[in-house]
């Protein structure tokens, strides 16, 4: 044990000073003049700035630049850290009024550079770096037009300096999405400069490797997380139109990956219109990004009934949706939740049953809370979620023991559907395997439920319960007879029936991100044997 203790200390001992090295030396002369370009040229390339517009939030009202405190705005040091990336990514300059100051934006951007023409640990960061050069090159009518030459000269050397940065760092970043916002600022660089190839083919190349590295054989993201699909989606589509605004060749690869990630957003939003709250999910309403891709001409469409791990049957009044999939590797598995075979049932594009979402903010106690199977449409056992996880150097957590499934059959007919799965999330500890199938009748509109816990072992005696939530604000209430529980959706009457141990509880929704409110489920509970249980339920519409 003292030995393990003291091989622990060298080794992180090795590991902080070899760090604090690198940082040194990444603030030293020496690496300053590495990254520093030899060749100045122009902008040559202006993108158009509304090729953005799926990623930048507008407020109606445009902001002025003379609003703005010009000769203090990079002295503030009290910023809070989500305030001085926002601030230091300027990305702020989309919203600005074209009508702003040319002077007075270029005069800002001036004060940036004098402040951080060198490394900074904390203004160059990989995404702040990569987002600040997208918004400076995307903005030029404001930030480089009309420019003096001693001027565009430091705007160009510092564009060309922070890309050779970022570069050497990209690799190393913890975060697949700020890669792709690294590889997206380096490709736009590569378009935008007249000596653009070695840029341009360097993006390329590590874009390749992120794609390779983070997507499955269906062009699916690894991590399962559907916010995740729709943000490359977008960073996809982003340099595609970068490429064909410039006149450039268009890879293969990149059409590729875009039909492939098109075919999960048609999959997991277009059909339904619904943000389904499974493994990092929360709402966002992607209404404006369909309008974004129709306009540039993209049309996605996907009738399958299973991909990237989740099974959809739809008609046109119902839907059922269930997580079938095995957890993702750990490295990917950040913003993963302990949900499997949790499930999520629309009627006439409302939510009867749901998730209750996840809280993002990896520094929030919520965000481990929300990663619990308690927060999901599916079983607890002994108070213990399906997955375990660890909390890493960087406050998130990932799986330290994950689950595989074991069986999956998913029908789909006219007046039948059935999904049917188990998971060996508990194996390991209880000896119990879940075993869930889930029927629909659509002529009779009625949901039916068998959960099999089944035993491999001897051991009893523990709790279990099965939750169904419910998005806030739907009523529901017990039958005199404590027999069944009536759903009010919306003026929907709906019937939940079982022969086990049901009752009404609270809880907390986290499907607006890092918010939460009350709602309420609905709980199955009892005690496990040693024999196979399984515990029948059904949802009728009155």
């Amino acid at each position: 044990m003292i030995f393990n203790n003291l091989l622990n200390f060298i080794n992180n001992t090795y590991i902080f000073s070899k760090k604090k090295i690198y940082y040194l030396y990444l603030e030293s002369n020496i690496y300053n003049k590495k990254i520093t370009p030899s060749i100045i040229s122009s902008l040559d390339y202006r993108p158009s700035p509304n090729l953005l517009n799926s990623l930048i939030k507008y407020d109606k009202k445009k902001i002025n630049i003379e609003n703005y405190s010009l000769n203090k705005i990079w002295d503030n040091k009290k910023l809070k850290e989500k305030d001085y990336k926002s601030l230091n990514s300027f990305f702020w300059l989309f919203g600005l009024d074209l009508r702003s100051s040319k002077t007075d934006t270029q005069n800002i951007i001036l004060q940036w550079i004098n402040k951080n023409h060198r490394y900074n640990s904390k203004s160059w960061e990989v995404d702040i770096m990569a987002k600040r050069i997208i918004a400076w090159t995307s903005n030029s009518r404001l930030t480089y037009e009309d420019g003096s030459n001693d001027y565009k000269n430091k705007f160009n050397t510092i564009i060309k300096k922070q890309i050779n940065h970022l570069i050497n760092e990209i690799e190393g970043s913890e975060w697949a999405d700020d890669k792709i916002i690294g590889c997206a600022a380096i490709i736009l660089t590569g378009i935008s400069y007249k000596d653009k190839n070695h840029y341009l083919k360097t993006g390329l190349n590590l874009l390749r490797k992120l794609v390779k590295f983070s997507f499955d054989n269906d062009g699916f993201p690894k991590s399962r997380n559907i916010r995740q699909l729709c943000f490359y989606l977008k960073y996809f589509i982003l340099i595609r139109e970068w490429l064909k605004e410039s006149q450039g060749e268009i890879p293969d690869f990149i059409n590729e990956n875009i039909y492939y990630l098109g075919q999960g957003y048609a999959f997991t939003w277009q059909n339904n219109k619904k943000d389904f709250l499974f493994n990092g999910n929360h709402e966002i309403n992607n209404i404006n990004f369909d309008h974004y891709l129709k306009k540039l001409g993209y049309n996605f469409k996907n009738h399958g009934n299973e991909l990237g791990g989740y099974a959809i049957l739809n008609n046109k009044k119902n839907s059922l949706i269930m997580d079938v999939g095995s957890s993702p590797d750990k490295k990917f598995s950040s913003n993963y939740q302990a949900g499997a075979l949790s499930f999520e049932i629309i009627s006439n594009g409302k939510k009867l049953i749901c998730n209750s979402g996840y809280f993002q903010n990896h520094n929030h106690q919520l965000n481990e809370i929300s990663k619990s199977s308690a927060i999901h449409s599916t079983l607890i056992l002994d108070d213990s979620s399906s997955c375990k996880f660890n909390k890493t150097k960087n406050k998130s957590s990932e799986i330290s023991h994950g689950l595989r499934i074991l069986k999956k059959h998913i029908v789909f007919e006219k007046n039948y559907w059935k999904i049917n799965a188990a998971h060996d999330g508990y194996l390991k500890q209880y000896g119990i395997i879940f075993d869930r199938e889930i029927e629909f009748y659509p002529e009779q509109i009625k949901f039916v439920g068998n959960d099999k816990i089944v035993s491999k072992n001897d051991i009893k005696n523990l709790k279990f319960e099965i939750r169904f939530h419910l998005v806030p604000g739907i009523k529901i209430m017990k039958t005199q007879d404590n027999k069944s529980i009536l759903i009010d959706l919306d003026g929907e009457g709906w019937k939940f029936n079982s022969n086990n141990n049901m009752n009404i509880d609270n809880g907390l929704y986290f499907g607006k991100k890092d918010s939460f409110v009350d709602n309420q489920n609905i709980v199955i509970s009892g005690m496990t044997n040693d024999e196979n249980q399984t515990i029948k339920w059904e949802i009728t519409k009155l």
